[in-house]
């Protein structure tokens, strides 16, 4: 239920009412007891965090970064000596003699049939 502020046109008397939304608006001063009574805009609930929040559930720790850091550190020197085993030099295409290309002279289907003389 949320907590409403009302003030006093005839006294400034200021005072907050905790009420049901369904509660009808309260029109007479405790105080003076005049029905001058009006119901102010408030600048709405404040939010209270309580227990373990996202503050702290959604952060990574301190110890985390500093884990995080060095385990990058350590395995930095294992992928710079996996990054130069596979930079191993390779071998011109042109250097293989059509060993890589297929004879068109010898077509596979064709060679083997004979046409009769």
């Amino acid at each position: 239920m949320p907590t409403y502020d009302y003030r006093c046109a005839a006294c400034g008397h200021d005072l907050e009412v905790f009420q049901s939304i369904n509660d009808p608006v309260l029109k007479k001063c405790p105080k003076c007891k005049k029905s001058k009574l009006e119901r102010l805009i408030g600048p709405g609930a404040g939010i209270l965090f309580k227990g373990g929040g996202f503050y702290q559930t959604d952060y990574r720790s301190e110890n985390y970064k500093k884990g995080e850091t060095a385990e990058k550190a350590s395995s930095e020197p294992a992928a710079k000596a996996a990054a130069s085993k596979d930079a191993a030099p390779v071998k011109d295409a042109k250097e293989k003699p059509d060993a890589a290309k297929p004879d068109r002279a010898a077509k596979p289907g064709k060679a083997a049939e004979k046409k009769p003389d």
